[in-house]
């Protein structure tokens, strides 16, 4: 039941017996707070009015239990239907015990795994067989138990006879019609405020009582009467006329209301019976079956040897440890069991711990169900297993061709020494005997503990026979029939003994997970660990996966899950999950993972944590500082990249000379964010970048010359269309330049670049004069600028930090290789810890047109292809390019952080995002190759479709209205870079029609200070320069 289609208001779950009011109402909570039951709906769990009111009185009062809540909720002191209007209410019937099942049909699991469906699903009691009949969409008549020359009237024109599958749907208006009856006698005695009243009990059925009188084919006399398979007619006259006097209120309040139905020619029904072999079938995959397309062999369990399981068997909720064999068509649930052992086919396991493997291996275990249960026998909590066959009749008399364990009952008597006295007491006649009633299964020892064993050496065996003292310890037992069981069923226990293996696989599935770094998503594991109180465990679990791990990308995405359960554990309270993470406590656990030490790291993180977990401020914050651990991992990853940086010694130029990098900007056509750190090593990036001039310039660059002072003279100019701004420093001593790793810094980034193009060590002992001395014979003075502005979305940061290395590295005397800078980029850009991608500068420092590639693999290495163009294309698309300036800011930090976050949360979404990225970079790249530029526009719409999905919030309105105004009149159009801001660039339809545009965006109320540029493919790229004199940008 997904709780994002249907938003319920209340959702009533009815049940038999009181004992399980509480067990069910805290499993319901519990899956409401999982987020599987909508938006914060009324929970309500009603114990069924005594007396046996059947399922249509049972819904009567279910109604009337939700008015009440509603009514008080919306400040009334006397129930109204009026609150019904608006209402949306889905009552479920838990129906009968069920024998397969301690905690009902309802909470029956199916072997199904999110995203495909919940792994437990609610079902709808159905305990009838029925059939409707259709004319002209209304209702005509419900059949039960009908001839078959009747039921052959209701064939459709598909050959097909329609069934009722017991969903029914009223209107408001029909609810108020209903519940406006429970005051009316004898109808009031069919809730809870009749029976507190004295009022004698009736049963209604709601298809036979309820529905029936809407049906248009239906008679009242006939009605009334009961005159018809499947209605009550009471034990007595004066049921019998309590009865008619209800149909009859019911005929009067009920009759005007149309009874349609809606038919679905390919559904299917399966009904959920006290055979066996239906249920094995219910759970089981089989080829061709809808129903169970989506049925998993495996749905959260840990299995150690999957190959030997069959095809057509399932494993839900389960742990098998070592070799345990599983045939077709068997099913195990809730258990945990330890090999070497055996399920043949046809057989049904649960409830079952790891101490019963070892009876188990003495038995063949074929067509036989075997089931653990938890009871309070007299308040004492216990353990009772039952056996039973694949294809026994539990209903079937013991006398009249019954069976129990698939073989007449004669056989099994003669087998083990039972008699028929030991089993049913002489009050029950020969015509009741059956395997419901019969006090089989051992429930106490008077000095000995049971186990299924117990029950086990009913089957007989090769090795292990039937003997007298097995029969003498079977005698000295006491035993109870299932129908005696069934009532002291402890469903509380049952529940959270199902939760408590569900989490002890869960932790297996955890470190399998990680560690074979599968893309499935841990985030519902870890919110329900958080809800449920099993987060220590969970906790303790991932510090052992990130400590063993060989893989630093291992060992940071399981420091995520950490910060991830951290925030789960905050409830929503404490704050922002971003923010800052430099607390001094954790500089140990940090120190440790920077030298690479990754256990110990892990370690004092643990033991830092233990000081954070009191209230949701400190959660947040230790979350933060989980995830700045894990940004140390990456890093160090991503620095694995240094591999492919070549540097070669070349003389050094004269002195005072300067070296100017000039570089265009880039524009990204598709593929971004495939490109980020850890996405681009785990799952492997494609990129289609443009260099391009803006305004027929190259608006990025840096110039570095050697000076005769020992010192560093900084000075960066940026800026343009919002002012410039410049920033002048002076670097004399080492301690100026310490604060390199900090992004906000004045300089940081030419900082970290001397740093990175080893022209200063600031491990050395030397001083900064004396190594600038030694290595250069004086100092350097190096210049930035960028003409355009902050958070511009065309790659400036990443471009600009390529220009700086160029112009160092040979100012310093090396040279090197576009390959070679593109990654030294990358490496700078981590000690920066700023993060970021490859993109940037492989737009930026490659000419034209290209596509880059990274591998899901470590080391990081970037392959750059040129994209080879039609004749032409290049002038085409300077034609039909255009940057548009948006006005506003980008603050692409924050939305980074939220993207890596899901990523390493393994959203779905996110996943098939990143993979729908680097197909369409592809794509796109084959457009460009044909020169297409229709093809071209539709890979663009496509990406920023993408980039919304992978950042939202990446849209800001004015540019939104922009869009729109401008979609009539392009190709494709998206945001440079992570959007949020910046430049937005378009392709449009006519060539050179910057004028239309401006105009059209005037027009256009809301869009604030906007303005267009030009934009020209460089085919030429970054250059490097050495001046004859001075240059000013």
């Amino acid at each position: 039941m997904a709780g994002g289609e249907v938003d319920w208001t209340v959702i009533v779950l009815t049940c038999q017996h009181k004992d399980s009011v509480f067990a069910f109402q805290k499993e319901l909570e519990i899956r409401r707070d999982r987020g599987s039951l909508g938006r914060q709906p009324i929970l309500l769990t009603v114990e069924d009015p005594k007396g046996q009111v059947g399922s249509g009185g049972a819904t009567l009062n279910a109604l009337l239990v939700a008015a009440e809540h509603l009514s008080a909720r919306a400040g009334y002191t006397v129930v109204t239907s009026d609150v019904l209007q608006k209402a949306r209410i889905l009552i479920l019937h838990m129906g009968r015990d069920f024998l397969f099942d301690d905690c009902s049909r309802a909470f029956t699991c199916l072997p199904l795994e999110e995203p495909v469906a919940p792994a437990e699903a609610l079902t709808c009691n159905l305990d009838s067989l029925l059939a409707t009949l259709m004319h002209q969409g209304m209702v005509q008549d419900i059949f039960y138990q009908s001839p078959e020359d009747q039921i052959r009237q209701c064939v459709g024109p598909d050959g097909k006879v329609p069934l009722v599958c017991g969903v029914v749907f009223f209107s408001s208006e029909a609810a108020e019609q209903l519940l406006a009856t429970h005051v009316i006698p004898p109808l009031d005695a069919c809730t809870y405020l009749g029976l507190d009243s004295g009022a004698p009990a009736i049963q209604l059925s709601l298809f036979f009582d309820i529905l029936l009188c809407m049906a248009k084919g239906v008679g009242e006399e006939a009605f009334v009467k009961g005159q018809r398979p499947g209605m009550g007619s009471g034990d007595n006259v004066q049921e019998a006329g309590s009865e008619r006097s209800a149909r009859s209120v019911l005929w009067k309040a009920l009759h005007a209301v149309p009874l349609t139905m809606a038919y679905i020619p390919e559904g299917c029904y399966d009904y959920m019976t006290m055979s066996a072999s239906d249920h094995i079938r219910h759970l089981t995959p089989h080829p061709g079956n809808a129903r169970s397309r989506s049925f998993r062999k495996v749905a959260h369990s840990h299995v150690a040897e999957p190959q030997l399981l069959a095809e057509g068997c399932s494993v839900t909720n389960s742990l098998l440890e070592g070799a345990v064999k599983v045939g077709p068509g068997s099913v195990i649930q809730h258990c945990r069991l330890k090999g070497p052992l055996e399920i043949h086919p046809g057989c049904l396991l649960t409830g079952l711990d790891v101490a019963s493997s070892v009876a188990l291996r003495s038995y063949l275990l074929r067509d036989v169900v075997v089931q653990g249960h938890t009871v309070r026998l007299r308040g004492i909590p216990c353990k009772v297993f039952t056996l039973s066959g694949h294809h026994d009749d539990w209903q079937s008399m013991a006398e009249e061709g019954g069976t129990y364990l698939n073989r007449p009952w004669s056989e099994f008597f003669l087998r083990t020494g039972i008699r028929s006295h030991d089993l049913w007491s002489p009050d029950i006649p020969s015509s009741r005997r059956c395997l419901l009633n019969a006090r089989l299964f051992p429930v106490l020892h008077a000095s000995e503990p049971l186990g299924v064993g117990d029950v086990l050496w009913l089957l007989g065996s090769p090795l292990s026979p039937p003997g007298a003292e097995q029969l003498q310890r079977w005698r000295t037992s006491w035993c109870m029939s299932w129908e005696e069981l069934k009532g002291s069923l402890d469903q509380e226990a049952e529940l959270a003994a199902r939760r408590a293996t569900f989490f002890l696989q869960a932790q297996s599935k955890t470190k399998r997970v990680l560690m074979e770094h599968s893309n499935c998503s841990l985030l519902p594991l870890i919110r329900s660990a958080a809800l449920e109180g099993y987060h220590k465990a969970l906790l303790e679990t991932l510090d052992e996966v990130a400590s063993m791990a060989k893989d630093p990308g291992v060992a940071a995405r399981s420091l995520a899950c950490i910060a991830d359960l951290l925030g789960c554990l905050a409830k929503g309270e404490g704050g922002l999950r971003s923010g800052p993470a430099a607390n001094a406590a954790w500089a140990q656990a940090f120190q440790q993972l920077e030298k690479g030490d990754i256990p110990e790291g892990v370690k004092e993180l643990a033991k830092e944590r233990k000081k954070w977990l009191d209230r949701p401020v400190l959660l947040v914050r230790a979350a933060r500082h989980y995830e700045g651990a894990e940004q140390i991992l990456v890093r160090q990853a991503v620095m694995s990249s240094c591999q492919f940086i070549s540097l070669r010694l070349a003389t050094l130029p004269p002195m005072g000379r300067w070296l100017r990098a000039a570089c265009p900007a880039r524009i990204d056509l598709s593929g971004g964010w495939s490109d980020t750190p850890p996405i681009t090593y785990e799952h492997g990036g494609a990129v289609v970048d443009l260099a391009v001039l803006v305004d027929g310039h190259r608006p990025i660059g840096a110039q570095a010359r050697r000076i005769a002072e020992p010192e560093l003279r900084l000075v960066s100019r940026s800026g343009r269309l919002e002012g410039e701004m410049v920033v002048e420093l002076v670097c004399r001593d080492l301690e100026d330049l310490r604060d390199y790793c900090q992004p906000h810094a004045p300089g940081a980034l030419l900082k970290a670049a001397l740093i990175c193009t080893h022209i200063v060590d600031l491990a050395s002992q030397n001083s900064l004069r004396e190594q600038l001395m030694e290595h250069f014979g004086g100092g350097f003075e190096l210049c930035t600028w960028s003409r355009l502005p902050h958070g511009s979305g065309l790659g400036t940061s990443s471009i600009l930090a390529g220009a700086v290395m160029a112009s160092l590295y040979q100012a310093s005397g090396h040279s090197t290789s576009v390959e070679s800078l593109i990654h030294a980029v990358l490496h700078l850009e981590q000690v920066l810890t700023t993060g970021g991608g490859w993109q940037d500068q492989v737009g930026g420092l490659v000419p034209g047109l290209k596509i880059g590639r990274s591998k899901p693999q470590l080391p990081l290495k970037v392959e750059v292809e040129q994209i080879t163009v039609p004749e032409g294309f290049i002038h085409t698309l300077n034609e039909h390019l255009l940057l548009l300036y948006t006005g506003k800011t980008r603050l692409a930090r924050n939305l980074l952080q939220d993207v890596l976050r899901n990523w390493y949360a393994r959203l779905p979404t996110i996943v098939q995002n990143a993979s729908a990225l680097v197909n369409n970079a592809e794509e796109c790249a084959q457009a460009l190759r044909q020169g297409n530029l229709a093809l071209l526009g539709k890979c663009m719409n496509h990406y920023w479709l993408q980039k919304k999905n992978m950042a939202p919030g990446c849209e800001p309105l004015a540019v939104r209205r922009m869009m729109e105004v401008l979609q009539p009149h392009v190709y494709g159009q998206s945001m440079a870079g992570a959007g949020g801001g910046g430049f937005l660039y378009v392709l449009t339809k006519e060539p050179r029609n910057q004028e239309a545009l401006q105009r059209i965006l005037m027009e256009t109320e809301g869009l604030g200070n906007f303005s267009i540029h030009t934009v020209e493919v460089d085919i030429a790229g970054f250059q490097i320069q050495l001046l004859e004199e001075d240059w000013e940008p």
